[in-house]
């Protein structure tokens, strides 16, 4: 039998891989998918077959994961419950299309994954396969009793990694799991399952990877200019600390005419603003969220750069959306945003949702300047070719009659108020009566 584990090099999968040798007495085809986790993957694929691992497969799919999963999501304007930017979410899918091709390609019976019972993860790994190759087996240890007596908690699984030589991060004084990627890194269980512990006190300093605290960024903003095509990024700029003119461009300044800069790869666009925004501690989020199994869970995070996206591209859309599309797009965005967290990326109602998203973002072009400080994410201006915004029309000075007459909102205020004084009227006759 062969089987093919989502493997990170985390306490989990490493406990798994061994345990799924030995129970299925199976060839086991790790697979990593390099999806930004930088350093956590050196020496990844000696430690894999030290395990126990068949086969190890590595791949790059960074370039992959920015262009076809996180900018179509921002363009959707997705947070989830207000506050996170879905960064484990929307990996899963990914990892979960290309485990099905190469179960295919290796004719494996089945794949495996580390996510426990508890959590989203087995949600989002299990229905991407269901839509993507309903024919394989999926195997979820954590859903099996004979491994949950064996493995009844992270100190169990510390003790096997260390009985059996498993290099592992994990420890009985950081029992915490991290989950990283290109577009954040999140963190739960251990201390981090009482919610009153303060995450960006001292205690937990030393967890954070990717940003530092905003106490300690640098005391002068720093200025950063994002520019757009069809509501996506395709140039990053910095500016300088205080500078207020258009920022440098590989090609000539951003600010001449006819002088557009040269577009950055999405992959490097996440890169370099995740840089800006870690320096100046921005995307901190500290979350109880409703998981989709039902309880409640606790997560902190990091996503400084998405953050940053997620902000100028709104900026972007307020200057250049139409008003009855952006209110359309904003009333779907709870729905796309549960059915990323949910895992139902690839469901019929996602892409509906997606080509909607697409056609909305046609005109969202054009550069938003913004000010980095101390965790803060500040708007310092925003222009456009295809600008919504008229001067003539919105100006207090003059009368501009030709564009917009005062005059005619005497009869608009008359016929929007028609119900409320019959409602008036009517109330005040059930009051007498």
């Amino acid at each position: 039998m062969k089987i093919v584990l989502a493997y990170s090099g985390g306490l989990d999968t490493s406990i798994i891989l061994a345990w799924l040798k030995q129970n299925y007495d199976a060839e086991i085809i790790a697979f990593c998918a390099d999806i930004g986790q930088g350093e956590e993957l050196d020496g990844l694929k000696d430690k894999t077959l030290r395990t126990g691992a068949a086969k190890c497969v590595i791949e790059d799919l960074r370039e992959e994961f920015a262009r076809d999963f996180i900018f179509p999501m921002f363009q959707a304007g997705a947070i989830s419950e207000g506050q996170y930017f879905l960064g484990t979410s929307i990996a899963r899918p990914l990892i979960a299309k290309r485990m099905v091709e190469i179960a295919r390609a290796e004719s494996a019976e089945a794949i495996a994954h580390g996510a426990t019972g508890k959590g989203n993860d087995q949600v989002r790994f299990e229905l991407s396969a269901a839509a993507l190759a309903p024919e394989l087996k999926v195997i979820a240890p954590w859903r099996d009793e004979k491994f949950r007596r064996q493995f009844p908690g992270r100190a169990e699984m510390i003790a096997f990694a260390n009985e059996n030589k498993i290099a592992v991060e994990a420890s009985v004084s950081k029992p915490y799991s991290m989950d990283r990627n290109l577009l954040h890194i999140s963190f739960e269980s251990g201390m981090l399952e009482d919610p009153w512990f303060d995450a960006s006190g001292p205690e937990a300093r030393d967890m954070y990877k990717l940003s530092v605290s905003p106490e300690d960024a640098p005391n002068e903003a720093e200025y950063i200019e994002l520019h757009f095509e069809a509501g996506n990024c395709t140039f990053v700029a910095a500016g300088g600390a205080s500078s207020r003119e258009p920022g440098p461009s590989r090609t000539g300044s951003s600010g001449v005419a006819g002088v557009p800069p040269s577009k950055m790869s999405p992959l490097e666009i996440m890169q370099t603003l995740n840089k800006l925004g870690g320096k100046h501690g921005i995307g901190r989020v500290d979350l109880v969220e409703n998981r989709f199994v039902g309880m409640k869970g606790r997560g902190v995070y990091e996503t400084p750069g998405g953050a940053i996206l997620h902000f100028a591209h709104r900026q972007m859309e307020t200057l250049t959306m139409d008003r009855e599309v952006m209110q359309l797009r904003d009333s779907l965005i709870p729905q796309y945003s549960a059915l990323v967290y949910n895992g139902f990326w690839f469901s019929p109602e996602r892409e509906a949702l997606q080509a909607l998203v697409t056609e909305s973002q046609r005109d969202v072009t054009g550069v938003v300047r913004l000010k980095l400080y101390k965790g803060n994410i500040i708007v310092a201006g925003r222009k456009s070719a295809k600008s919504l915004y008229d001067p003539a029309i919105a100006t207090m000075e003059g009368e501009g009659a030709e564009k917009y007459n005062q005059s005619d909102a005497t009869g608009f205020i008359r016929l929007n108020a028609l119900r409320l004084k019959v409602r008036a009227a009517m109330k005040g006759k059930s009051t007498r009566d």
